[in-house]
């Protein structure tokens, strides 16, 4: 068993008072890879056991946990009472009365019957996975409706994690008298209760849904299309959001520094709209909860024309995070390899010496033309130009552009034309406004029809 201390380094404990913070040891319970196991092999093959420990650790100090050890405890199989063999047990618990540890973190799903067993065999708290994230989305959840998100991931986990500490009220009766049957037990009572709260907050998601639903109404009825940004946890994708639409969106080298969804304008190259929407953060094995409890947030991603998949190309498991992320879009609907609206964006290049973001670019260079991929850094602007140009040009492959000669006087036109086109070209000539135009689709026979236009030549669309 592998194990790193991280006491006694200043620079890595969180900066949080002492009464905040809690003594953590972080446990990375792998399986190992075996012969002839396809699965295994699938996955561990791009996912480095140094960097999920990381990980783990990084997601402890997001709530200001001090991390005292982080162990690594690769196994041959899960144990179904414990996850953990009982010599591993053993030597973990040595390690929690030495250290004066008070948390556990176990980087695992564990079943409730595991984390409770876990619990009585080394005499700590012991977090797993799920319960750490929802913890970390609880505390980052800002708006009425990430709150109301969280909240319910975090009922239907705890509902599962019931147990029964209530014995003392077992004995209550139903009915009259003596031959009443058994009454409510108090278990059964929470569980309950948080049945009742998870249908009100489930009522209460309908009704953002609902309200989303009516903004994405307003805006393709006007010209703004929508691009989202999507991506690992700690990717760039914030600064990269602060970059392009120069908002002060919190950005900072944490995982899931942001949490709340966020759209802004975003100005393209030629002066044209688009409305960029900054997501939550995906992470490897994202709990079910919070991808169904999400879906409302993430229905931006689902309805846009464009979705920008952020990448920290300088990371050492960048193409695990990749599969990573592209396995939530598959779970929201999105056919990551069928859809063309997926641009990919190489970001954070700028921590690269030259011979090597050379050596990126000739990569980047050698993809299909249906997959780019658009190398950039957020931090420094590099890339950026090339990124909002190849937005441009995807976003204006399905419109179309017409040519119109408007009288100058027709005021309520000319303004009906900003709010629902992409205004081109404007230029008086003779009391009349020559203009190109961009529409959609579902457009065309109502600007055809009111003015005078024709189509656009296609030769001069790439001027």
């Amino acid at each position: 068993m592998e194990f790193r201390s991280f006491e006694g380094n200043a620079a890595d404990r969180p900066s949080a008072s002492s009464e905040s913070t809690g003594r953590v040891l972080v446990v990375g319970p792998y399986l190992r890879e075996r012969r002839g196991d396809a699965d295994a092999q699938a996955y561990s093959h791009v996912r480095d056991t140094e960097a999920r420990l990381e990980e783990a650790v990084g997601l402890a100090r997001a709530i200001d946990l001090t991390v005292v050890e982080a162990v690594a405890a690769p196994l041959s199989q899960i144990r179904p009472a414990t996850y953990l063999g009982k010599g591993k047990v053993d030597e973990i618990a040595g390690l929690i009365a030495a250290n004066e540890i008070g948390i556990v973190v176990m980087d695992c799903a564990l079943s409730p019957i595991q984390q409770r067993n876990l619990e009585k065999e080394l005499k700590a708290k012991v977090l797993d996975r799920t319960g750490l994230i929802l913890e970390i989305f609880g505390r980052r959840a800002k708006t009425k409706e990430g709150t109301l998100q969280v909240e319910l991931a975090h009922l239907n986990y705890q509902r599962s994690r019931l147990v029964r500490s209530w014995t003392h009220l077992e004995r209550q009766r139903g009915g009259f008298g003596f031959m009443g049957g058994p009454g409510e037990t108090q278990i059964e009572a929470d569980r309950r209760m948080i049945g009742d709260r998870i249908a009100r907050l489930e009522a209460d998601l309908k009704k953002v849904q609902a309200t989303r639903r009516l903004h994405r109404a307003g805006r393709q009825r006007v010209p703004y299309r929508v691009v989202a940004l999507v991506g690992y946890t700690n990717a760039g994708k914030s600064t990269l959001f602060n970059r392009l639409t120069r908002a002060d969106v919190q950005a900072e080298d944490m995982l899931f520094a942001t949490l709340d969804p966020t759209l802004r304008a975003l100005t393209l190259p030629h002066g044209g709209k688009a409305m960029l929407s900054d997501t939550v953060g995906f992470i490897s094995n994202l709990p079910t909860q919070l991808v169904a409890a999400f879906r409302a947030t993430l229905e931006e991603v689902l309805e846009a024309d464009i979705i920008l998949h952020v990448r920290d190309i300088s990371h050492e498991d960048a193409e695990a995070q990749q599969s990573d992320v592209d396995n939530v879009l598959r779970k929201l609907g999105i056919d990551t390899d069928a859809t063309a609206r997926i641009l990919e964006v190489w970001n954070k290049i700028d921590r690269f010496p030259p011979e090597e973001r050379e050596n990126l670019a000739n990569i980047a260079a050698r993809r299909p033309l249906d997959k780019p991929c658009f190398m950039v850094s957020a931090e420094t602007g590099e890339g950026i130009d090339d990124l909002l140009a190849a937005i441009e040009t995807r976003l204006a492959a399905s419109r179309i552009t017409l040519d119109l000669s408007i009288d100058a006087a027709d005021g309520a036109g000319v303004s009906w034309l900003h709010r629902n086109a992409e205004v081109l070209v404007k230029e008086l000539h003779d009391g009349h406004f020559d203009m190109v135009v961009r529409v959609d689709e579902t457009k065309r026979d109502i600007v055809m029809s009111r003015f005078s236009a024709v189509l656009h030549p296609v030769a001069d669309l790439s001027a």
